[in-house]
């Protein structure tokens, strides 16, 4: 399956959730489901076909809202409604990151080739497979950045491809039940000569950059608690599990054979020019680290809000560090795991077969927005892009509503 390189009468569901019953709020949660209804009635009109739903998830000094519509062949979408969060998944790996530096397991500015703090072991394996360009420059903080050079196998084929397609889409294609792993990603990285250049001469949005992270991640934890650990493990233990600051329904899929959305989800769609594909069963294995997540809006308003204010597991200086700390290539809002869009807030969004979502916290107004879009249109670039582009129409229209 070739993907995109990343970079009629509908029923209308409203919600109001935690606000008082005064005219006010009422009126904004009217204003609300008409923004969101028109957003996209006008994507329905751009597209010239059915998209499956558009919804939007906002907490704010002037209450909460939910709102949600439904084309035609769409499936009802709720605040507690799982579905893959993608490359959010990079902010939660920002996280991971960051709190092992405020507990003294890792130095954001020390090479990958280093020594995890403490022993003799280093961050990333000291093997011949993982000698891939320019290792021997890159540190964490850099690869937060997208900064490293690291090539990306995951998005672009431009360097490398298989038969005209990315190695982890001809994989997916071909093998979807294969097991993909950061050294297999890395294997290609090193045999293959992949580099965008050395680091902090280019910025380069890299998935594969953040699937080493992960690799960084396992090791350390696994050297922390002298036991074998993966991504995954640190991620239910420290971050988002039920013996975490904040307890989230957030999980890290790592297993090629762990398809299975929790219930209730909704069901990825990608319209084709000749075909359209249901995409929720999907083998996250591809994408651990940089875009295996899997939770509801309620769940990333949760983390996201607690996280910029500095009461979840980051101090309220590491979160300030995330959103601030950008590489000399930089020309983005882009920071560490976590970008800024204007007018919306600080976070991440996320595109995976067929779902699209933006997550974001915005400090001064204190108004987070997450928004989602089960639904991918690949029968041109062009439509492909507006529905990405209806992730910050969406977030930007919601908040001038309620007067933001």
């Amino acid at each position: 399956m070739k993907k995109l390189k990343l970079l009629s009468l509908s029923l209308f569901l409203p919600f109001i959730l935690g606000c008082s019953d005064n005219e006010a709020e009422k009126n904004y949660q009217i204003e609300v489901d008409a923004a969101v209804k028109n957003i996209h009635a006008n994507l329905q009109k751009d597209l010239n076909t059915d998209v499956p739903s558009l919804s939007v998830y906002v907490v704010s000094p002037k209450g909460t809202y939910f709102s949600t519509i439904k084309g035609t062949n769409g499936s009802v979408v709720t605040p507690n409604t799982y579905f893959r969060f993608a490359s959010n998944t990079k902010n939660f790996t920002s996280t991971a990151i960051l709190k092992m530096m405020q507990d003294g397991w890792l130095k954001l500015d020390d090479k990958i080739t280093a020594n995890i703090p403490g022993t003799t072991v280093p961050y990333t394996p000291d093997v011949a497979d993982w000698d891939f360009p320019n290792k021997n420059l890159i540190t964490i903080r850099q690869i937060l950045q997208h900064n490293a050079g690291i090539y990306d196998v995951t998005n672009d084929p431009s360097q490398y491809d298989v038969n005209g397609e990315t190695y982890t889409d001809y994989m997916l294609e071909n093998f979807p039940d294969h097991q993909f792993t950061a050294s297999e990603y890395v294997k290609i990285l090193k045999d293959h000569n992949l580099t965008y250049g050395v680091p902090n001469s280019v910025y380069h949005y890299s998935n594969t950059g953040f699937a080493i992270l992960s690799e960084i991640i396992a090791r350390i934890y696994s050297q922390k608690t002298s036991s074998s650990k993966t991504y995954g493990d640190y991620m239910y233990d420290q971050i988002v599990g039920p013996g975490t600051k904040k307890p989230l329904g957030i999980k890290f899929p790592e297993l090629a054979s762990d398809k299975q959305l929790p219930s209730p989800y909704v069901k990825g769609f990608i319209k084709y020019a000749n075909h359209n594909e249901i995409t929720d069963q999907k083998n996250a294995s591809a994408h651990i680290g940089e875009g295996n997540g899997v939770g509801t809006m309620v769940m990333l308003t949760d983390y996201i809000r607690s996280l910029m204010k500095g009461q979840n597991v980051l101090y309220a200086s590491s979160a300030e560090l995330m959103r601030t700390s950008k590489g000399a290539a930089t020309t983005s809002g882009y920071a560490l795991g976590c970008s800024n869009f204007a007018g919306i807030g600080y976070g991440h969004n996320g595109a995976t077969e067929g779902y699209l979502s933006l997550m974001t916290y915005d400090p001064t107004n204190d108004v987070s927005v997450i928004v989602l879009l089960p639904y991918w249109d690949l029968s041109s670039t062009a439509n492909f892009t507006k529905c990405l582009n209806t992730l910050n129409v969406t977030g930007l229209e919601v908040k001038k509503v309620l007067g933001y």
